[in-house]
């Protein structure tokens, strides 16, 4: 069985059509991207299997979980690292990243993440000082999640954060 599985997904905003039969599998340990030019839907089928939109048509399974029906279960195996989101601006990475583990069963080790990301010199500087983009993917992969959906994943990053990501 595929980790991720969407069939037929179609989303639609009034009379605009977002996602029309979006179709596609995740195999576990593949990695996945979804291209297409703004304004195609790639961001509202990544926000339909986590479980942050309501699809108008079409199923979506994630590791067997219906993201409308199983909300609170994909909480604790899906990591997402959204398009735009960011902690209360006077909260410090440090501080983040503790509170954050507090939400998972299972969480990852957050000081290994902070190291991973070069976040280290950063644990007591406020969110709102920094760019954000490596602080949202090490809380997307906090919880030690069986799925990591990283959205635009490496926007605002400049190039060597880009490749050590």
């Amino acid at each position: 069985m595929a980790i991720i599985e969407v069939d037929g997904l179609v989303k639609r905003y009034g009379d605009h059509t977002a996602a029309n039969g979006v179709s596609f599998a995740v195999e576990q340990g593949e990695i996945f991207g979804i291209l297409g030019p703004n304004g195609a839907g790639k961001t509202t089928t990544v926000e339909c299997v986590e479980g942050l939109r309501t699809p108008n048509g079409g199923t979506i399974s994630v590791c067997g979980l219906d993201p409308q029906r199983d909300e609170g279960e994909l909480r604790q195996i899906l990591g997402a690292q959204l398009q735009e989101s960011e902690p209360a601006d006077k909260l410090e990475v440090g501080e983040a990243m503790e509170l954050y583990s507090s939400f998972y069963r299972e969480p990852a080790d957050w000081r290994e993440l902070v190291n991973v990301l070069n976040l280290g010199a950063k644990l007591g500087t406020q969110f709102r000082r920094l760019s954000g983009e490596r602080l949202s993917i090490a809380l997307a992969l906090l919880g030690n999640p069986k799925v990591a959906v990283l959205d635009e994943l490496t926007t605002g990053l400049d190039p060597q954060a880009r490749r050590d990501v």
